[in-house]
């Protein structure tokens, strides 16, 4: 993820989470990682007195509201987002219908609270899923890919102008997706580099 950052123009500084789920697929998992997002900024702000903004790289954006109140935050004027919350104000920029296709229906609830939580839900159609279990899908590129493919068309005919490849873990699909539809594909993880960039110039 830091690689596909990085060609948005930042230079990021990657951090992997020093507990929790590999990939995050049920409540409880964005709960642990909530946790463990807390405990690495804790870490970032004791080891880098430059830290120009902060991207939480799950797409559930545990800990995102929290992190924002921190004292340190605040006071060195951290910028902060989240790729969840990165791709739902693109996707669903000047009004536009938007939906989420991803791999977790465990979190369909919490993927429509993160929704709302960024100002968005007025044009979410929903979020669309793949079958069968989530981490056999992402060990299988190509069927990650043609899984996802059919959530994609299911967003479609439901009425979306563009959808949001919905997880870290499917950066790779999102880019391939992106090269199958006419329509926009969003990827989470440049849409927060963007964001963030802007968020950085702007320090909002």
């Amino acid at each position: 993820m830091v690689e596909i950052a990085a060609t948005t123009g930042l230079v990021p500084e990657g951090r992997t989470a020093p507990f929790g789920a590999s990939m995050i697929v049920e409540p409880e998992a964005l709960a642990t990682g909530t946790q463990a997002v807390l405990a690495m900024l804790e870490t970032a702000l004791n080891e880098n007195d430059a830290i120009d903004g902060i991207i939480v790289a799950a797409f559930g954006d545990p800990g995102l509201a929290t992190l924002r109140t921190h004292p340190q935050v605040l006071a060195r004027r951290i910028c902060t987002c989240g790729i969840g919350e990165a791709s739902f104000l693109e996707a669903g920029a000047n009004g536009r219908r938007f939906a989420v296709a991803t791999t977790t229906p465990a979190l369909e609830a919490s993927i429509a609270s993160a929704v709302k939580a960024s100002g968005m839900e007025a044009g979410f159609l929903g979020s669309f899923f793949t079958t069968g279990d989530p981490f056999a899908a992402v060990s299988d590129p190509a069927v990650l890919t043609d899984l996802l493919g059919e959530a994609v068309e299911a967003g479609v005919k439901a009425g979306a102008e563009a959808v949001i490849i919905g997880g870290g873990p499917l950066a790779r699909a999102a880019i391939a997706l992106s090269k199958r539809y006419s329509l926009p594909i969003i990827e989470p993880v440049p849409a927060a580099a963007r964001l963030m960039a802007k968020r950085i110039a702007t320090r909002t």
